[in-house]
């Protein structure tokens, strides 16, 4: 499958999640999995330079693409893995356009703020202007870095579940210490030397939840 983690906001966590979907795919569940850097920042590529530097490996291949490229290469790639996960831009770029062309499955993070939520329609626009090429793309909305209590998780839901384009997975992860500590050693959630298990539980719910939703026919 090809997951295509996009959004035209930064700051959501969306690198974060792409990473570790991609080693809990390796961990977890056996996969093969490469990991497209198409974020012309290259945050999911400093990730993995630090991860093989402490581990010797990533554990996953990667690759840096921008552009068309996103597109022309991962088609041909993605016959030698068995997931494809793409880290898309931050903002409106040619890379993110070509990776909603090739992608089973969409996945647009969202905090819940009122900034964040704001994006959701031009999110959803480009979402809709690639299923002219892409038909069978799937797109779902996910809240990251939920607040631990109060109304805005619930209002932010409440937004994102109403938009045709983008379906609502309800599988939020919260604003949690482990993931930014954990990016900055290169490890994922998982293997953290102090186990944060409500972290581990989110991001294995969330992959849960994927799957489920790339497994179903199309």
């Amino acid at each position: 499958m090809i997951i295509a983690f996009v959004q035209t906001k930064g700051g959501v966590g969306k690198t974060t999640l792409a990473v570790n979907l991609a080693v809990q795919r390796v961990l977890r569940a056996g996969r093969d999995v490469l990991l497209v850097d198409a974020d012309e920042q290259g945050t999911a590529s400093d990730f993995a330079a630090i991860r093989a530097e402490r581990l010797g490996h990533t554990g996953f291949a990667i690759v840096q693409l921008t552009g068309a490229a996103v597109r022309n290469q991962v088609l041909g790639l993605a016959k030698k893995f068995d997931d494809v996960i793409i880290d898309a831009g931050g903002r409106d770029t040619a890379g993110l356009r070509a990776a909603l062309t090739v992608a089973d499955l969409a996945v647009v993070p969202f905090q819940p703020r009122s900034f964040d939520v704001w994006t959701l329609g031009k999110v959803a626009a480009l979402i809709g202007e690639a299923r002219v090429t892409n038909p069978s793309l799937q797109a779902v909305a996910v809240i990251n870095c939920a607040d631990a209590q109060g109304p805005d998780n619930q209002a932010a839901a409440q937004v994102l579940a109403e938009n045709p384009e983008i379906a609502f997975l309800d599988r939020p992860l919260g604003r949690r210490k482990a993931f930014p500590n954990c990016n900055a050693i290169g490890l994922s959630v998982l293997e953290a030397p102090t186990k944060d298990a409500k972290a581990i539980q989110e991001l294995c719910s969330l992959a849960e939840g994927l799957a489920s939703l790339a497994a179903k026919p199309r």
